[in-house]
């Protein structure tokens, strides 16, 4: 897939095109039956698909006192769109000034002119240009003036409709196999390795801590039972801790994950250290508890690890 950072990197002789439009947060289920209407409608008519997608997130300029926590980072949903099949992907830079084209404009400019769109896939709530004027029936009318044909994709869900909205309510609840269901794949956080207060190797547990500006939502205080992906591209399985230490009095929320039956050959060359991982949330196992004394916590620890291998080596068959 060609990923277009800005305007600019788009060609200048563009092929024809089939164009979706969206923030894609998450790329769930949702976004998928767009996304995987447009790659049909583009091969359909010898066309190219393209999804053109922000950064930052419009909420965050126009509200950044209540923009939403984003459910992945621009790595992850970079590599979501490609593994859906489009051709191409367009990040646009999003600022105030962007934000102030007109409905009209911003299809001319960017769908007719610079795309070269034969064709638009959207869903019925579709919203763009100043003020999100724009709607699914203007689309049309700006088609018929154009010369593409507007798509319109219904909603996916049966008692409610899949959303970004729904995916951030279940991983604030810890429900991660709930989240799982609405995205079609576990959730993720990526970012890189660093050091923490190394009490995990002193209990015998030694973890790979997060660095605070990893990407992704961190779900709900808990144990998890998960995946660690190295940059190797190799999956570990893991116990992985979210919380404060409450049983240290912590108070920063960390997200810290314990590598399953590490080799017990070369066990020293086995470090993460300034890696940047990727950390997958497969089953919740417990809440986030203080215990009185360290040996309650290595048992309980000990109780998570088996419980985490158990559900891992399950999900393998």
């Amino acid at each position: 897939m060609h990923y277009w950072k800005g305007l600019d990197a788009v060609p200048a002789d563009m092929a024809p095109t089939v164009v979706t439009i969206g923030n894609f947060d998450g790329v769930h289920l949702g976004h998928c039956e767009v996304l995987d209407a447009a790659v049909t409608q583009a091969k359909a008519r010898s066309a190219q698909s393209v999804a053109i997608t922000f950064d930052p997130h419009p909420a965050l300029v126009h509200r950044p006192e209540s923009a939403p926590e984003l459910i992945m980072g621009i790595t992850d949903r970079i590599d979501t769109l490609a593994s859906v099949g489009l051709d191409a992907t367009l990040m646009i830079h999003y600022t105030l000034e962007f934000a102030d084209q007109s409905a009209e404009e911003f299809v001319r400019s960017i769908i007719v002119e610079k795309l070269n769109a034969v064709a638009v896939v959207v869903g019925h709530d579709v919203r763009f240009g100043r003020g999100n004027s724009g709607d699914f029936g203007y689309m049309q009318e700006l088609g018929a003036k154009y010369g593409f044909e507007v798509i319109g994709v219904e909603d996916v869900g049966d008692k409610r409709r899949l959303s970004s909205t729904w995916v951030r309510e279940e991983l604030a609840a810890g429900n991660v196999e709930a989240a799982a269901a609405i995205l079609g794949r576990p959730h993720r956080m990526r970012g890189e390795v660093v050091h923490g207060h190394a009490r995990g190797r002193e209990l015998g547990f030694p973890t790979a801590n997060l660095d605070p500006e990893a990407t992704g939502i961190i779900p709900a205080d808990g144990v998890y039972a998960g995946w660690v992906i190295d940059e190797a591209e190799v999956r570990w399985p893991a116990a992985i801790s979210v919380g404060s230490n409450p049983t240290f009095d912590g108070v920063s929320r960390v997200v810290e994950a314990h590598v399953i039956d590490r080799p017990e050959e070369g066990v020293e060359d086995f470090d993460l250290y300034g890696q940047q991982i990727v950390v997958e949330f497969i089953s919740h196992l417990r809440p986030m508890v203080a215990y009185r004394g360290i040996e309650a916590l290595i048992e309980q620890m000990t109780e998570d690890v088996d419980q985490a291998r158990a559900v891992l080596a399950a999900e393998r068959h």
